[in-house]
């Protein structure tokens, strides 16, 4: 990866004359069965760049109670896009239609005009959870049905693909726009895509740079967004597998509250109340122990598995982990 960025040909993106950036928003264009992607730095420029695009300021868009958009982006959906979140809670992270049909049926002459649904799959702070692709299809037919596009925050949309035994434009097909991560999984150093029509796109083009997000020689990074997508996506499900070998050996340990309980993806969630002991504490004893996780708040701790972390590593990491959780059950 890092030798592709050596040796990228550049141009000046900012005038779409960088060969290697549009060689990326090509490639993810295709992969996505999307006509056209948009390279920006982040998950959230991506995302605030498709609020932007797909909603007018006072509008709302339709957001889950623990999406990223909603809980990590600094409140860019109201303070960047002038709109308003109608905030919905379903485990899944994806709402019913009879959650959101009032929204989009009542008066806009009285009522803001809700023009965006937002999801997100997998879903981060729900256990690295997948929406199931019967699901998102059944809330974009009913978006469409009242005249309303669909986003998806898709940052580990490789790792749903994976867990739901699908490419990714299949999921990608029950969306009008969808950005994804090419760091999260997928090992790139920085940098997401932002796929959807050829108009869209073009949009958010002009979105992007009054966002400051207009780069010049960025095939440098891009070149490590195509070793991301041409070498990387297939790994995922050691991630998986692995996480899976950490999610095992906790389960054996009453006292831990695990969740969702399948451990479909990357991502391991248990909870610390009957322990004895807050999320943060648990995590700095294992950082003693060399073992590096996060925690969602006081409570919930977050271990995801990624390209770093060989299976001698994760096993090594299980063990601390259980071990751990013992000596504090007792």
């Amino acid at each position: 990866m890092r030798q592709a960025m050596l040796e990228a040909e550049v141009g000046d993106d900012c005038h779409g004359e960088d060969p290697t950036v549009k060689q990326l928003q090509n490639l993810a264009a295709e992969k996505m069965g999307k006509e056209a992607a948009l390279y920006v730095s982040s998950g959230t420029m991506a995302n605030n760049v498709a609020l932007m695009t797909h909603t007018q300021v006072g509008e709302t868009a339709i957001v889950d109670a623990e999406a990223h958009i909603y809980y990590y982006e600094s409140a860019a959906i109201s303070s960047l896009a002038g709109v308003m979140p109608i905030i919905v809670d379903h485990p899944t992270g994806c709402p019913d239609p009879d959650q959101i049909s009032y929204y989009l049926q009542r008066d806009p002459t009285r009522f803001p005009l809700t023009s965006l649904i937002c999801l997100e799959s997998t879903h981060n702070r729900r256990g690295g959870r997948p929406i199931a692709l019967d699901r998102i299809a059944s809330i974009y037919q009913f978006a469409q049905a009242h005249r309303t596009a669909v986003h998806l925050d898709g940052a580990r949309i490789f790792n749903a693909a994976h867990a739901l035994g699908v490419s990714a434009w299949e999921i990608a097909q029950y969306t009008d726009s969808v950005s994804f991560c090419l760091s999260k999984g997928l090992a790139a150093p920085v940098g997401s895509l932002l796929v959807g029509t050829t108009e869209f796109i073009q949009q958010a083009v002009r979105i992007r740079r009054r966002l400051g997000g207009g780069m010049r020689q960025a095939g440098v990074i891009a070149a490590a967004g195509i070793v991301a997508l041409t070498e990387m996506v297939n790994r995922l499900q050691e991630d998986h597998q692995h996480a899976q070998i950490i999610a095992e050996g906790l389960a054996e340990i009453e006292a831990l509250e695990l969740e969702p309980g399948d451990f479909p993806t990357n991502m391991v969630v248990f909870n610390t109340r009957n322990l004895g002991i807050s999320a943060p504490d648990f995590a700095k004893q294992a950082a003693a122990k060399r073992v590096r996780i996060s925690y969602f708040d006081p409570q919930r701790v977050r271990i995801v598995t990624n390209n770093d972390a060989d299976r001698e590593d994760v096993l090594y990491a299980a063990d601390v982990l259980v071990r751990l959780a013992k000596s504090m059950q007792n």
